[in-house]
């Protein structure tokens, strides 16, 4: 194995030097957004310099990205157990189980209200909306697969109004009080766990 190949090894002290400019990055995103942000200013909260935040990231751009990577991984953990403690439960049904890992999406997104709206208020690096539609899609897409069977193609008309759906769900969810929230999010997935991929006929 080459050695660029190797992941590289990051000393505690490196560690803890990154979660400090992370969650530096995270409270000036959320201050000011990530447009007006300045690397002065996360270098100067986290306690850092500034060469130390070049030694971990990119710029502005890699700190936004690599929280969003966290978030996500958050997101991915409480929707995949959400399911999982369903299944333990007996649940079986693809269009119960949907709407589950929907539900525990929303949920999540208002738990980490703030957080999440970094990601989907239109505030970030060139490029991220298309990302973030993007992620969106995969993850509908594992979810969207629940409603067929292994042969089956997943439903491209279903899989857009799904994703679609979550997109101005999320967006809409975060920025509404606990309780407004919560209902919203119970009616736009009972309204999802509606939703049926067509049966199409063999050969078309």
């Amino acid at each position: 194995m080459d050695k660029t190949d190797k992941p590289a090894r990051v000393s505690p002290r490196g560690a803890a030097t990154r979660s400090a400019l992370l969650r530096a990055a995270a409270q000036v995103f959320r201050t000011v957004g990530f447009a007006k942000a300045g690397v002065s200013e996360v270098v100067s909260l986290a306690g850092a310099s500034v060469g130390s935040l070049y030694h971990h990231f990119t710029g502005k751009a890699d700190l936004y990205l690599a929280l969003y990577e966290e978030f996500q991984q958050r997101q991915q953990e409480r929707t995949h157990q959400a399911v999982k403690d369903a299944r333990a439960q007996g649940e079986s049904d693809p269009t119960r189980l949907m709407n589950i890992a929907a539900h525990a999406y929303l949920l999540g997104c208002i738990e980490e209200r703030d957080t999440a709206r970094l990601f989907f208020s239109g505030d970030g690096p060139p490029g991220f909306d298309h990302q973030l539609r993007d992620r969106l899609t995969q993850w509908t897409d594992r979810n969207v697969a629940l409603f067929r069977k292994a042969d089956e193609p997943v439903d491209e008309a279903l899989l857009i109004v799904v994703s679609g759906s979550m997109l101005l769900a999320v967006a809409e969810v975060v920025r509404r009080d606990d309780q407004d929230a919560h209902e919203l999010a119970d009616d736009i997935t009972g309204l999802l766990s509606r939703l049926e991929s067509r049966q199409r006929p063999d050969g078309d």
